[in-house]
């Protein structure tokens, strides 16, 4: 075994001299795959603070506990209880997002799924749960080739345990793009965009389902499914994203609003 391992050793050598791996962030040549380099790392915004308990936004320390939930899940609930994600959507996760679902970089799935992985186990019992990718139309799906959210939801589930279904929830019409749109107008857009499988029911009872996608902007791609689920007699739902948009006023560097993002272009203001 010894010269196996010396001539992977060697081949390793090799590789990363000619193709050194670099921050998924910025293209600077880092130790090892898959890793930020200090300046990328520094600026990802991790939400780990107070949060809504229903939608998980970010809240001010001062009003945070067990159970407070922010104004607008109060006037408005949403379908899901709980709805973290690993960052909050500035340039770095916003480069992520993008490499992933355009450049084919088909790795930051694995890299998202290892940083949103905590935030999974957070939600409740992994033998209670199932992960749900948000899936797309088939017309979308075959343009792109794949479904970002569901690799990331294949990450998670060899990283965690946690099984996967990506045939019970469909999609069954093709929305316009949600860019620049309010959110009631994002809400109508999306309005029986999903079924389920002919079989849901049964796949879903007792289960905890945890829908999974890139980025949470306004979060109406993410109520409308939570509602489908729920119909289909899931004992839970919840959501969970690599990025999640957040009012200016607790975002770091630049500031981003739902309005620019899409669940296809995510764009700077």
């Amino acid at each position: 075994m010894a010269p196996l391992r010396l001539l992977r050793t060697v081949g390793r050598a090799v590789v990363d001299y000619a193709l050194p791996p670099r921050c998924p962030g910025c293209g600077t040549i880092v130790d090892g795959d898959r890793q930020f380099c200090l300046g990328c790392w520094s600026s990802l915004d991790f939400l780990d603070g107070a949060a809504c308990a229903r939608c998980s936004i970010p809240l001010p320390t001062a009003v945070a506990g067990t159970g407070v939930e922010c104004g607008a899940c109060m006037a408005d609930p949403p379908s899901f209880s709980g709805a973290p994600a690993a960052v909050a959507y500035g340039p770095v996760a916003r480069t992520l997002a993008l490499r992933l679902k355009y450049g084919r970089r088909t790795g930051h799935a694995r890299l998202m799924a290892g940083l949103m992985a905590r935030k999974l186990l957070a939600l409740g019992d992994p033998a209670d749960m199932l992960l749900i990718p948000v899936p797309l139309h088939r017309w979308r799906l075959w343009s792109r080739g794949f479904n970002q959210a569901a690799m990331i939801a294949d990450a998670l589930a060899r990283q965690t345990g946690v099984p996967r279904d990506h045939h019970l929830l469909l999609r069954k019409k093709s929305t316009a793009a949600l860019r620049g749109k309010g959110r009631r107008e994002r809400e109508k857009i999306v309005a029986g965009a999903f079924g389920l499988a002919a079989d849901a029911r049964a796949r879903v009872a007792r289960r905890h389902l945890v829908l999974i996608d890139d980025v949470h902007a306004s979060g109406a791609t993410l109520r409308s499914a939570a509602k489908v689920l729920h119909r289909g007699g899931a004992a839970q739902v919840s959501a969970l994203t690599w990025a999640r948009v957040v009012p200016d006023a607790l975002t770091t560097g630049n500031i981003f609003d739902f309005a620019d993002v899409d669940s296809d272009m995510v764009v700077k203001r």
